[in-house]
């Protein structure tokens, strides 16, 4: 009976893994579903492209802000419960936006999805956390890293081009139909699970005072602010770019921007044998200089077919820059890491609204090409602080993984 009861709770654990994953697929694609189609919304409201951006600021400001929630909410109700009903939400949201009749009331429908989506990947990262062994659980992040980076290029090309080829309600519909599938097998899991609930009741307020007392804590979440801000900027301009001066067809457009994804993709499947070669410093350096260098052919190609190795390098050179402060930033407060998790995701998603309002405006007034130079060594300067910082011994040593 023990080993049947082992063999049921692997079977819903497994099972639980793949709802999940499909909840956080949905919720990147809804996060990036609207960038490559600012021109077709732009249109069909008539109103300027800076305007039609406030779609992808609004979630991304309504994402990070949220992300403050989930972690207590999930911790009191339940993690796989409440990425239930954020996924019930995120799809009340995308209908929404689907049967919008103006640009208020889709910015309100986006507003919303990203309010509910917040809690999706953060609360599955801590149920792979509870629930995997030191043996599966490397396995079950990389998994989860592959639905993310998957879902942004899903939501990035697919967003262009069901619009370009049926109609612009399309992505979100589509996008709504995955959270429906991802609410109902997330639901038919938790019925049959106890309650993923911690005995040990924290106040959020004091915590999160405690934390930001420490000074490389504050500079963690000031560079993390700054990685949102330059990185997402240029990859949501990417598909408007690529369009407006190389002419290429919106769905063209999302996919070769949606090679960001790939370089990511190659860097999670490579990353033990990367991060064992180069320590954090170089690695900080090494992304930060991909960055700038695949922004910087962008901003300068005479031709459109450069764009698909710069796209694939510069998410290359993003998630080894990212992968840095994100072992810090789960360091940074080993008494609260909970905490300060979801303060490192709401700061890099609030710099990430910032840096599109902050594009938006130059696409306005200055032009793309600016932005990307602009972007690319914003962040170079960022990695080399980094790196510096990390030398000068002023950060916490990285974390050690048992084998």
């Amino acid at each position: 009976m023990t080993w049947v009861r082992l063999c049921t709770a692997h079977a819903i654990d497994r099972g639980a893994q793949w709802a999940l994953y499909i909840c956080c697929f949905g919720s990147m694609a809804s996060m990036r579903l609207c960038d490559s189609m600012l021109p077709a919304l732009a249109g069909e409201f008539a109103v300027p492209a800076d305007h039609a951006s406030q779609t992808i600021s609004l979630f991304a400001l309504a994402y990070g802000v949220f992300q403050l929630c989930s972690g207590p909410l999930g911790d009191r109700l339940g993690k796989i419960r409440v990425i239930a009903f954020a996924a019930f939400a995120c799809a009340l949201g995308n209908f929404a936006a689907c049967l919008a009749g103006s640009l208020d009331e889709l910015l309100a429908a986006r507003l919303f999805s990203g309010a509910a989506a917040a809690g999706i990947v953060p609360l599955t990262m801590a149920w792979i956390g509870d629930h995997c062994p030191d043996g599966e659980r490397q396995e079950a992040l990389a998994r989860l890293l592959g639905a993310t980076v998957l879902g942004m290029m899903a939501g990035q090309w697919g967003g262009g081009a069901l619009a370009s080829s049926l109609s612009w309600r399309t992505p979100f519909l589509s996008v709504g139909a995955v959270f429906v599938l991802g609410w109902v097998t997330a639901t038919s899991v938790s019925l049959r699970i106890s309650r993923d609930t911690s005995t040990k009741r924290l106040t959020f307020v004091h915590q999160t005072i405690d934390i930001l007392g420490a000074r490389w804590v504050r500079l963690v979440l000031l560079l993390t602010f700054v990685e949102g801000t330059f990185a997402y900027c240029a990859l949501a301009f990417m598909p408007t770019y690529l369009n407006a001066s190389f002419a290429l067809p919106w769905s063209r457009a999302g996919l070769i921007a949606a090679t960001y994804g790939i370089g990511g993709l190659i860097f999670s499947l490579n990353a033990k044998r990367v991060i064992r070669r180069l320590r954090d410093t170089r690695l900080a350096e090494g992304g930060g200089l991909l960055l700038a260098i695949a922004l910087v052919t962008l901003a300068a190609s005479p031709v459109w077919w450069l764009s698909v190795p710069a796209c694939a390098l510069a998410g290359f050179g993003f998630y080894a820059l990212h992968n840095v402060l994100q072992n810090h930033a789960a360091q940074m407060a080993p008494q609260a890491r909970g905490t300060a998790v979801s303060l490192f995701s709401c700061v890099l998603f609030l710099g990430q609204s910032f840096g599109i309002a902050m594009g938006a405006w130059s696409v306005s007034h200055v032009s793309v090409r600016v932005l990307f130079v602009v972007c690319g060594l914003g962040l170079l300067v960022l990695a080399l602080v980094l790196a510096h910082l990390l030398r000068v011994g002023r950060a916490l040593p990285m974390p050690r993984v048992r084998e």
